[in-house]
């Protein structure tokens, strides 16, 4: 599979906000298959990037109030914890109808970067593990890689064990 990289452009929200901002990011482009059961997985294997280092970026309801989770595809979300990182009770998945209309992104092209309405964010807490990490740069076969950091910052996001092997 064909690995682009460039250091701007890619003309997504995402990119967008990344350049704006002027944050050093890596693009990562890969041929995305619409049979494929996992966006994350597929990611991690195209660019070969280990799946503890690729991020998939899920939405959530707290209470209420859509929140976004950032945990490596590898693992699963414990709504349990990103509840609890909000200061919330409750935490289910959110309408994936309402997670799209909200970020102005697709399912499986949702990045925590240039959403339409900012949601609260939580990053898990192993990003900080990472020089870097690959996240979704606001479509399925495109993908951005930026310090945990700089995600954290541009994100507004709080750092908490939300992931679970």
């Amino acid at each position: 599979m064909a690995k682009k990289q460039k250091k701007n452009g890619g003309g997504t929200p995402a990119t967008v906000a990344l350049t704006a901002a002027g944050t050093p990011y890596t693009l990562h482009a890969y041929e995305h298959d619409p049979a494929t059961a996992s966006y994350g997985e597929e990611a991690a294997e195209a660019l070969g990037v280990s799946p503890d280092r690729v991020f998939k970026t899920l939405v959530a309801d707290v209470d209420g109030e859509l929140t976004v989770a950032v945990v490596p595809v590898a693992g699963q979300l414990d709504l349990k914890a990103l509840a609890a990182a909000v200061g919330g009770k409750r935490a289910a998945m959110a309408d994936p109808a309402a997670a799209e209309r909200t970020t102005g992104y697709v399912r499986g092209g949702i990045s925590p970067l240039g959403q339409r309405k900012r949601l609260r964010t939580v990053l898990d807490d192993s990003a900080s593990g990472h020089e870097t990490i690959c996240v979704s740069a606001g479509r399925r076969g495109l993908e951005v890689e930026l310090s945990p950091k700089d995600l954290a910052t541009l994100t507004n996001a709080v750092l908490a064990p939300i992931g679970r092997g």
